[in-house]
């Protein structure tokens, strides 16, 4: 399961250019199990299992990352930009970055320290105020192999390091798309539909199309979550905390969560001896804000891998907490359908 995350992640995918990491997905499972990929880009595939349950299940994650766009270029060669995802803009300053299909190397650059007011050093630049530099020599040259609307992706190794620790970028949801892929290896003990999403970043969009296409009665989405335990934030505003299990929302700004799929989670956790949480926080949303309101609605719960640094290119989590996510949606996945 370790390869298929870090095979993932060093993939690019930002919403609504998934092709590399559908084409990936696609040759895992096209020979385990039945698929389509709808007009949208999602993939829909149906693993059979032992038995056919009188509900419909619906597992999900989504293939996007967040990432940037090219929006013009400058008469010195330089590159404005602006995000595809919700990104600060503080956490890309200096990073490096790949440009376009080709992989163009490229770096985030600011204004100098030297040319900022006092204010100005006091707040956060906007994404407007930032550029990429590519080396190019000006406009006309910069012109030969950068246009408007190519894509930039996040350039970063993905390393184990610490206690236990990963780093890198888009394990944003690429680490639910790799739980997917391990749980469609295995004979489910019922027939699962596992769907991967696009554009999941930019507004729920992929889960809106399949949610309506495969109709289900329940679902488990299987996401990443802020993780702010870091020295200085106290109570709710820590919203969960890496190495202390998967995260089961209540509630978000998107989605009212079923309450008895929620207290299964937890019952089932301690049930399977592993740790579990809730985020202390109504905040953020996932597909679950598509999904549980398709067609006649859809009973819903999500179980998220606690993540520090969210949307941006280090990302960090727990290998035991995504072992763990992976233990309890599979003990779920048989629970509900009981």
């Amino acid at each position: 399961m370790n390869d298929y995350l870090k095979e993932l992640c060093l993939l690019n995918g930002v919403s609504g250019n998934e092709e590399n990491v559908r084409s990936y997905i696609i040759d895992k499972i096209k020979n385990i199990c039945t698929y389509s990929v709808d007009n949208l880009g999602n993939i829909i595939a149906c693993r059979k299992g032992r038995k056919t349950a009188d509900k419909k299940l619906m597992i999900s994650a989504h293939m996007d990352e967040v990432g940037l766009i090219v929006t013009s270029v400058r008469n010195d060669g330089t590159l404005t930009f602006d995000a595809v995802g919700g990104i600060d803009s503080a956490v890309i300053i200096g990073k490096k970055v790949k440009i376009g299909s080709d992989g163009l190397n490229g770096v985030v650059g600011s204004k100098a320290v030297h040319k900022l007011s006092a204010k100005q050093r006091d707040e956060a630049p906007e994404i407007s105020d930032l550029y990429i530099d590519f080396g190019a020599a000006d406009k006309k040259d910069a012109e030969k192999y950068v246009n408007i609307g190519d894509y930039v992706y996040f350039d970063s190794e993905y390393i184990e390091f610490g206690d236990n620790r990963i780093k890198s970028k888009a394990i944003d949801d690429r680490a639910g798309c790799a739980i997917m892929l391990s749980l469609i290896e295995e004979e489910p003990e019922y027939d699962t539909w596992f769907i991967f999403n696009v554009q999941e970043e930019i507004g729920l969009r992929g889960a809106t199309v399949s949610a309506y296409t495969v109709s289900p009665d329940i679902a488990i989405v299987i996401e990443t979550t802020t993780a702010a335990d870091i020295d200085g934030a106290c109570g709710a505003d820590r919203v969960c905390e890496v190495g202390k299990g998967p995260v089961v929302s209540f509630m978000d700004r998107s989605t009212m969560y079923d309450r008895e799929l929620f207290k299964t989670a937890f019952s089932l956790a301690d049930e399977i001896n592993i740790p579990c949480q809730t985020k202390s926080m109504i905040a953020g949303g996932n597909d679950s804000g598509a999904i549980h309101i398709s067609g006649s609605g859809v009973r819903t719960i999500a179980v998220s891998l606690p993540c520090r640094y969210l949307h941006s290119p280090s990302c960090v989590i727990s290998a035991k907490d995504y072992n763990d996510t992976y233990s309890l949606v599979k003990a779920l996945m048989k629970k509900v359908l009981d």
